[in-house]
């Protein structure tokens, strides 16, 4: 998946903001970002996109991309995709759909306090999990697995992947053919290897740079987020206890404060007030600490931010509480032997498919059929890392289960 761009960058003299027909009554993509920083991303100076469109009507670069996303089919087969409990293991329990909504949320409310771009951090926060495949981080590591002699699996790549190549739903082009700073935000991690055939979008792995302050404020809201709301199906769950959060010194002080000051409460009322209060913790700290490190470093321009050191940060006592809560989760809910089982489950399952598929193209669909033997193990991961949880559990009955129709 190379770069192949064409020289598109979107000046100022480009995007008016108004249609063809001159009405004056839209506002401009200027009047849009007027209230943004200097070092944040604005989308009348964007890298473009991969091909040519006119500039969009009464809305910025960046919204569209947002929109683009929200109306993707990736987007929507997130809500029937594992964050820690399989779908069917109950309705209440994060999916990939709405804990990329609570991200968003997250990294809206720093962005807005930071003055940098909204609709770009929002756009990054609803499509960094476009590629996770089914059951979760079970579903990666087999499939991982599975491709390792044809290149590896890794949701990142695949969520550019989707993005870029795999959404069919324009005429001009394949993929969503986002801005560079939306897909360079979807591009979290990447290898030296990767990067060197990803072009600009993987210069910055190469040269040790940083992607913008909207890419480093969703990194960061989709760790508060996850590590919250895993405590809060944990408990709700009862893989985990009130009783063994308390050795954690950020619940414990948080919890200790809302039974203080609520002393009639209980049960999930007050799970969710202690929840609440740490997710305030961790983003108003976050907004401290980066309007701190930006005054340090004075970024005047996006340049200047991808040439400093990592802009958007906890405090180190603030952070050394959120490591001790994460090593919890990953102790006590995330080696459950109870998540374990079911990652075991997944892990046949997605080993059966590619094994199978590999074995006999033709069980494939043909869309992902391909005389090119070379090509035909990555449409078959494009296959299963589309599917949701509950296809997946299905087409395996459906290929190992005589009845399974």
């Amino acid at each position: 998946m190379s770069e192949t761009r064409s020289d598109n960058l979107i000046g100022s003299s480009d995007v008016s903001g108004a249609p063809s027909t001159g009405a004056a009554s839209l506002p401009t993509i200027a009047a849009l970002e007027a209230h943004l920083a200097p070092y944040a991303a604005h989308s009348s100076q964007s890298r473009g996109r991969r091909h040519y469109e006119p500039p969009p009507s009464a809305r910025t670069e960046f919204q569209r991309d947002r929109d683009r996303i929200v109306h993707s089919t990736a987007f929507r087969r997130l809500e029937y995709k594992t964050q820690v409990f399989v779908n069917h293991e109950g309705d209440l329990f994060r999916t990939r759909l709405t804990h990329s909504l609570e991200v968003a949320q997250i990294a809206r409310s720093v962005a807005r306090n930071l003055r940098v771009n909204e609709d770009l951090v929002e756009a990054i926060s609803l499509a960094h999990d476009l590629g996770h495949t089914p059951f979760g981080h079970a579903g990666q590591d087999a499939l991982n697995e599975c491709m390792r002699e044809y290149g590896g699996f890794e949701h990142n790549l695949q969520s550019l992947a989707v993005v870029d190549d795999l959404e069919e739903h324009y005429g001009a082009f394949d993929g969503l053919n986002l801005c560079f700073e939306t897909r360079e935000g979807i591009l979290k991690h990447c290898s030296r290897e990767n990067a060197r055939r990803l072009g600009e979008l993987g210069e910055r792995f190469l040269q040790g740079r940083q992607p913008s302050i909207e890419a480093q404020i969703a990194n960061l809201a989709d760790e508060i987020a996850y590590n919250n709301h895993d405590v809060d199906d944990g408990l709700r769950s009862g893989l985990l206890t009130i009783d063994q959060l308390a050795e954690v010194e950020l619940w414990r002080t948080h919890y200790e404060a809302a039974r203080h000051d609520y002393p009639h409460i209980e049960g999930r009322r007050l799970v969710h007030e202690t929840v609440r209060r740490i997710i305030n913790t961790l983003i108003v700290d976050l907004i401290d600490t980066t309007t701190r490190n930006i005054a340090r470093h004075a970024p005047s321009s996006l340049d200047d931010v991808r040439r400093s050191p990592p802009l958007v940060a906890h405090s180190a006592a603030v952070a050394a509480q959120a490591t001790a809560l994460k090593q919890f989760l990953f102790k006590n809910l995330y080696r459950h032997y109870r998540v374990m089982r079911m990652a075991s489950k997944a892990r046949r399952v997605i080993i059966g498919l590619f094994d199978a598929f590999i074995d006999d193209h033709q069980l494939l669909p043909p869309d992902y059929q391909t005389a090119d033997a070379a090509k035909q193990p990555r449409l078959i991961a494009h296959y299963i890392a589309g599917m949701t949880d509950r296809y997946a559990l299905k087409e395996y009955q459906r290929l190992f289960v005589v009845d399974g129709n």
